[in-house]
């Protein structure tokens, strides 16, 4: 039975990210980026696909656990009849990509049992295992093709492929055991001290989150939520990725299984976005680099989504070494949008870009020049059909969201450039912006049923047309925009949570409540007045969240499960955004109004 997905902490070095259960098992860990091989991999099938287990001997054990503050360091608290112990869980922030397992007696002696099974390259290898340590200093080296792992602090027993121990601590007693990721064809290392890496790496996450500006409701939500958006963004690089893991499905034993540990420019743009509005300016210079790195010297190049240093080259593939979750197959890695024309992306980039811009991030002689060329592709492809938002593999179509989103690349660069003094065919994109206005407003309405619709020709509505408002297409109270969410309250939602379609989308199977959906009706209840109804919304959509205030993609109401990929950069990203527009600081073009 696979461990629920609510069930699981997560830890991150800001370059890769480790799952960690309530019962103690590391199930999930890529070295050494997000998005490399397994080398733990139960979380998508069971122990036999690689697992750390770490936990009291006693299986009545009672287990307690909390963040150490505003940070990433786990701190885990186990009660047996015999005495209490901690167990505290963290990735060290720094060069080396090390976890750390430090073991503390609290009361009485407490026995527990550590089992490793190392499993690389997501189950596909077995590595040579032997022990190179000594018996006062133990060292077990894993390794197989190009990775390496040294496990220290325990000196284990091996049978079947797999290394067990069981030690016993008692109060004022600390064992720390660490495990180390090398590349194979380099020399062993030493890692630093672990008091040396926990306090630097407390020091660092308490210090960036003390960098948070917010004045409004929901203060620990958004921090953690900030905090996530952050974890999931490559120190080295600045690739901001779309979730820590791959293939968690949408719905439980179904195929809609995908790989979320890439770069997707919208959901980049959008993270971007929510922390320049809560003081982190520095990490957009760091991303707009990244991006004009990505692009390089042609926009018409230009893809939805990248790899965490902007590689170009992610096919979709299916693995057989790993059974899924819960048997939810296949498991994916790569992900086949990657070739998709979704024309939202240019706009949500140059909104984003403008925010950086307004918040005080200063224009070179590059940046600029990039904003131009895409909003000149974004013309070029004006009249394109796309695949939407949703990233749907059925026939392109005219998607409404889209439209307003090359409406809104238009009018973002117009304004700017009138408004900063900055170069470019301002009176031709306010052309351009103006007629797909008219369109929009013409093709992308049914003013016989009184709302905004899914695309041109359609009669449907989905949760991408509560976005509207938030990039000043319309106001949030709009005859147009009340009509279309009244009609999203009467066909999309379900069980009381907002689903992102109802439509075909060519693929088969169906899925759950999405949230960053339910939150995006949050917003537009706030903006609108509808303040009983958003906060009813907001508690209902924030309880979802597990223990540790970790959000996944989308939620089973019935079931009361977390599904989707985890944690996810879109659900936090909009939850910090319902929480200021309840706060009253809400929506992305407040400047416009």
């Amino acid at each position: 039975m696979s461990t629920p997905i609510e069930d699981y902490a997560l830890l991150s070095n800001c370059r890769t990210a480790a799952l960690v259960s309530l019962h103690g098992d590391l199930d999930w860990l890529c070295v050494p980026r997000f998005d490399s091989g397994s080398v733990f991999g139960a979380l998508l099938g069971d122990e036999r696909h690689g697992r750390w287990s770490l936990r009291p001997t006693d299986p009545d054990a009672r287990v307690a656990r909390r963040y150490d503050g505003d940070t990433f360091i786990l701190v885990t608290t186990w009660a047996t009849n015999t005495g209490s112990a901690q167990v505290i869980d963290a990735m060290p922030i720094g060069d080396d990509t090390v976890v750390v397992r430090r073991v503390v007696g609290l009361e009485g002696v407490v026995e527990l049992g550590c089992d490793v099974r190392f499993r690389f390259d997501y189950a596909r290898a077995i590595p040579w295992v032997h022990q190179v340590g000594t018996e006062s200093a133990p060292c077990l080296r894993a390794i197989a093709g190009p990775d390496s792992l040294e496990l220290r602090g325990l000196q284990f027993r091996g049978h079947h492929h797999r290394h067990t121990a069981e030690f016993s601590i008692a109060a004022g007693q600390t064992r720390d055991l660490t495990l180390l990721w090398r590349p194979s064809y380099l020399p062993g290392a030493t890692p630093r001290h672990v008091d040396e890496m926990l306090e630097d790496t407390r020091r660092w996450w308490q210090g960036w989150s003390d960098q948070t500006e917010h004045d409004g409701p929901y203060l620990t939500e958004v921090t953690r939520s900030l905090l996530v958006l952050r974890a999931l963004t490559d120190e080295q690089t600045g690739g901001i990725v779309a979730a820590a893991t791959t293939s968690l499905p949408e719905s439980i034993g179904g195929e809609r299984n995908w790989d979320y540990r890439y770069v997707w420019l919208r959901d980049a743009a959008l993270t971007l976005e929510a922390l320049i509005a809560h003081g982190f300016v520095e990490i957009a210079h760091q991303w707009r680099d990244w991006l004009l790195r990505a692009v390089a010297g042609d926009p018409a190049q230009i893809q939805i989504m990248y790899g965490l240093a902007g590689e170009r080259d992610l096919p979709e593939r299916e693995l057989t070494s790993l059974p899924g979750y819960e048997g939810s197959a296949p498991v994916r890695i790569g992900n086949g949008a990657v070739t998709q024309f979704q024309a939202d992306v240019i706009g949500e980039v140059l909104v984003a870009l403008d925010a950086a811009r307004r918040a005080g991030l200063k224009e070179d002689r590059f940046s600029w020049s990039l904003q131009q060329a895409l909003v000149e592709q974004a013309i070029d492809r004006i009249d394109v059909p796309d695949q939407g938002l949703w990233e749907t593999r059925d026939a392109p179509a005219m998607y409404t969201h889209s439209r307003v989103m090359v409406w809104a690349a238009l009018d973002t660069m117009s304004r700017a450039a009138r408004t900063n003094g900055l170069r470019g065919d301002i009176e031709r994109w306010e052309e351009q912006r103006d007629r797909l206005r008219a369109e929009i407003d013409a093709r992308g309405y049914d003013a016989e049923r009184g709302h905004f619709v899914q695309h041109y020709g359609s009669t449907a509505v989905d949760g991408a047309l509560l976005l509207l408002p938030q990039v000043g297409y319309c106001t949030a109270d709009d005859p147009r925009m009340l009509g279309t969410v009244a009609e999203i309250e009467r066909r999309l939602i379900h069980d009381g949570f907002v689903m992102r379609y109802s439509t075909d989308d060519g693929v088969a199977g169906g899925e759950n409540a999405f949230l960053a959906c339910t939150f995006w009706l949050v917003e537009q209840y706030a903006m609108v007045g509808r303040l009983d109804d958003a906060a009813i919304l907001m508690e209902r959509a924030c309880a979802t969240a597990n223990d540790l205030c970790l959000l996944s993609e989308e939620y089973d109401p019935r079931a009361r499960r977390q599904t989707g990929n985890v944690p996810q950069a879109f659900s936090h990203l909009a939850l910090v955004r319902a929480a200021d527009a309840i706060g009253g600081h809400g929506g992305r073009a407040r400047h416009r109004r």
